[in-house]
């Protein structure tokens, strides 16, 4: 132990090679200890995250009512159109019926209702952006900094690569 302090001149000196060997072998391979406190903050993040649905003050019947009555369209839409498959075949005449009523509606209140739809869905979209919630469930990731590695998504790539 001493011959190396001779070597080296100093404690300091053999302290900052130890340091400079340490920082190469992280270069080639991760370190645990770093690895293991990003793994438990993420999980904290995710802990708090999923805890703070249940900090929120309970809201009223008011609220409840519309929380439920906002949360009604895109099922409605889906349940609407296989109900008309449905009808399509139950009820041929009917359905051909309805089906020639509506090509009696003209282009723009088509266009009118397209807007209403698109305006609705986009503020919904809109309103989740700017609340900031993650779309994926990499909230933890996000809230620690952390980068979760991205899978190779095969239509993504060949979509960017047509752009």
């Amino acid at each position: 132990m001493g011959m190396i302090g001779k070597l080296l001149g100093s404690a300091g000196a053999t302290t900052a090679l130890g340091n400079a060997a340490k920082g190469m072998a992280e270069v080639f391979t991760p370190n645990k200890t770093t690895k293991m406190e990003l793994s438990q903050a993420a999980l904290a993040a995710a802990l708090q995250q999923a805890g703070a649905e249940f900090t929120a003050p309970r809201s009223g019947r008011f609220d409840d009512l519309v929380n439920a009555l906002n949360r009604l369209p895109r099922p409605m839409l889906a349940l609407g159109t296989l109900g008309l498959f449905g009808y399509a075949m139950v009820d041929p005449a009917g359905f051909g019926l309805r089906m020639t009523g509506l090509q009696a509606v003209p282009e723009p209140l088509w266009w009118l209702l397209g807007a209403i739809v698109s305006f609705y869905f986009g503020a919904r979209e809109a309103h989740y952006f700017r609340l900031g919630k993650p779309v994926t469930g990499a909230g933890a990731a996000a809230a620690t900094g952390a980068r979760l590695p991205e899978a190779p998504n095969a239509a993504l790539a060949e979509w960017r690569a047509g752009r």
